[in-house]
């Protein structure tokens, strides 16, 4: 069991619970920041600035070498065709993908074993889940290779910014539960003393409490901040209204990510924190990274993933669809033409930034609403609730008053009691005891427009500036 899921952890002191925090740190920053990171990072700051047939002969050939291995190690790919050889990179990554049919997340969902390469031993293999930002966790597997090169993107876009190193004292806002739910006084936060790392609770943000955030975010050394903008943008409108912002240049940037970043949010976070903000869109699968520049588009890391748009609206200017993603450094399973179940929108032009390849004027979905607690907290983020509950295939939180909610959910046949306890119990130490939890099993969740469903539709709050 995790550390921070353990029973036992609640019941420390304080020190000893950055302790644990610390361990965790340290053995994360291992597996992240290991010598291939180091020099993945090192070559891929030599390409972003192309030129761009560099970067199409980066993912020509990384393509190539992942259809290959995927055609001899991996079961469900076995009858792929071989990669094209035309000789231009671009029109052979073209023509390689154009005869893979897209990948829905329901065949592997069906079979994730069938997508396990069988070259790779199993000690090299690292287990994990997606995150179930839909309510829908998958198991996964990824190696130590896959996980530093998604770490490579993070970083090269965070030194763009000014910010060298992971050590660089920083303010994380996450889904972690580092403070025990029922902990009513401060510090509602915690030290990874590792990486001189400040982690704050994102399940404690009341109006009072609120006011011992900002006090430890002055008090607290740091380089830069990162996290959900859903709680940063909490703790950006309290600096803004206690008249406690930053000093411009205090932080180097805010880095966010896991949830769509919506202009009102950025603009209060850059105005309470006195730095940029820089949205990273990346998922669990290891299977696509896009980053920000300085204009606010997204920017297809093109030698970690390749994207495509499913075309749905096309003009001279943009081709909005659903994004079919193929992930260049995640061959454990290969996702190839991935449906991740994202929508954006591609300009068609080069960004005015400078920066050469696939850019992206917006991602669409992963908006969420928050969930507010009777004692007047607010909530940014619940998927994580899913992570570890695969007998459920989708679920939404509805809230109409803060004194409840109603949790939908389109359970596999495998779903028992059991599995009812278990979610409760992973509601009740973000939500605590005082909201009312209805579970409700449906058939099936309806979809918004744009064809996508939404984790959380709260009534109860409403957060626009």
């Amino acid at each position: 069991m995790h550390p921070l899921s353990d029973a036992v952890y609640p019941a420390l002191p304080i020190f000893a619970q950055s302790l644990v925090i610390t361990a965790g740190g340290w053995a994360r920053y291992r597996a992240r920041f290991n010598r291939h990171f180091r020099k993945t990072l090192h070559e891929w700051e030599q390409t972003v600035d192309g030129p761009l047939e560099r970067l199409h002969e980066i993912q020509r050939r990384r393509l190539d070498r992942l259809v290959d291995r995927a055609r001899e190690h991996v079961a469900y790919y076995r009858d792929l065709p071989p990669p094209s050889d035309h000789r231009d990179p671009l029109e052979a990554v073209r023509r390689t993908l154009a005869v893979i049919p897209p990948l829905e997340k329901s065949a592997y969902r069906d079979q994730p074993e069938a997508f396990v390469a069988r070259d790779i031993p199993p000690h090299r293999l690292r287990r994990g889940k997606t995150s179930g930002t839909t309510g829908s966790a998958l198991p996964l597997w990824y190696t130590q290779e896959a996980l530093a090169e998604e770490y490579a993107t993070v970083w090269r876009m965070r030194r763009a910014c000014g910010v060298k190193e992971p050590s660089e004292p920083n303010l994380t806002f996450n889904g972690q539960i580092i403070v025990p739910f029922k902990q009513t006084q401060p510090p509602f936060w915690r030290t990874n003393a590792y990486i001189h790392q400040t982690l704050f609770s994102i399940y404690h943000m009341t109006p009072t409490n609120l006011r011992s955030y900002v006090d430890a975010i002055h008090a607290a050394p740091a380089r830069y901040v990162q996290g959900y903008p859903s709680s940063i943008h909490l703790i950006a409108r309290t600096l803004l209204r206690e008249g406690r912002q930053l000093t411009t240049g205090r932080i180097a940037a805010v880095f966010t990510s896991s949830e769509s970043l919506l202009s009102f949010q950025r603009e209060t976070i850059e105005k309470a924190f006195g730095a940029p903000v820089r949205d990273r869109y990346g998922v669990g699968e290891f299977s696509v990274s896009m980053t920000h520049c300085e204009l606010e588009r997204h920017h297809v890391d093109m030698e970690f993933c390749n994207v495509e748009v499913d075309p749905e609206e096309e003009t001279e200017e943009y081709v909005r669809g659903e994004l079919l993603v193929t992930g260049l450094a995640q061959d454990a399973p290969p996702f190839l033409r991935y449906r991740i179940g994202d929508v954006g929108t591609r300009a068609k032009k080069p960004c005015p930034c400078g920066r050469p390849g696939d850019v992206f004027l917006n991602i669409d979905g992963r908006i969420e609403d928050y969930v507010v607690t009777p004692d007047g907290r607010l909530i940014g983020r619940l998927d994580h609730i899913f992570k570890e509950q695969l007998d459920v295939a989708e679920a939404q939180v509805l809230q109409e008053t803060p004194k409840s909610i109603e949790v939908h959910l389109v359970p596999r046949e495998n779903y028992t009691e059991a599995s009812e306890r278990r979610l409760l119990e992973e509601f009740r130490s973000r939500v605590g005891e005082e909201i009312e939890i209805k579970v409700r099993l449906v058939d099936s969740i309806p979809r918004e427009p744009n064809g996508k469903f939404r984790a959380v539709k709260s009534n109860a709050v409403r957060i626009t500036s």
